[in-house]
């Protein structure tokens, strides 16, 4: 289930962190076992869980299974990996944009060229980090240390 063969984007999560997740289960199982398999889980792979986000993965049973099925599992998470595919998307929009590739057909519709430009820089603001160390110096340059 927590496997990157099995998200929906290409985005593989051992290269991000979990911020929340939901983990949802139906068919004939104990709910304790459930809870102990994803308390472990989350356990053994505690570095891919944010820690600022206190009970971030909860679960479910659903005791009917699905028609024809004895059990199955459905996984919801969100998680920081998705940037990599924002980044292949803005990779290839901007490959694409420089060639005026596919233009046509937002200008057709009303867009203006000057939208994408602005998008574009815009961006700029998305791919700004904040400092995890928290080391900011105050207007007279002394650390809040």
């Amino acid at each position: 289930m927590w496997d990157a063969k099995n998200m929906m984007c290409a985005a593989d999560p051992r290269h991000g962190r979990y911020l929340t997740a939901s983990a949802l289960f139906r068919g004939k199982m104990s709910t304790k076992e459930v809870d102990e398999q994803v308390m472990n889980v989350q356990n053994k792979n505690s570095s891919s869980f944010v820690e600022w986000i206190p009970n971030n993965v909860k679960s479910s049973v659903c005791d009917i299974p699905p028609k024809g099925l004895p059990m199955a599992s459905t996984f919801i998470g969100n998680s920081t990996s998705i940037q990599e595919m924002f980044r292949r998307v803005s990779k290839q929009f901007t490959a694409m944009f420089r060639r005026k590739a596919f233009l046509h057909w937002y200008t057709e519709e009303g867009m203006d060229e000057m939208e994408f430009t602005e998008a574009e820089k815009y961006q700029q603001y998305q791919d700004a980090t904040a400092d995890e160390d928290g080391d900011y110096e105050d207007d007279d340059g002394t650390d809040d240390k």
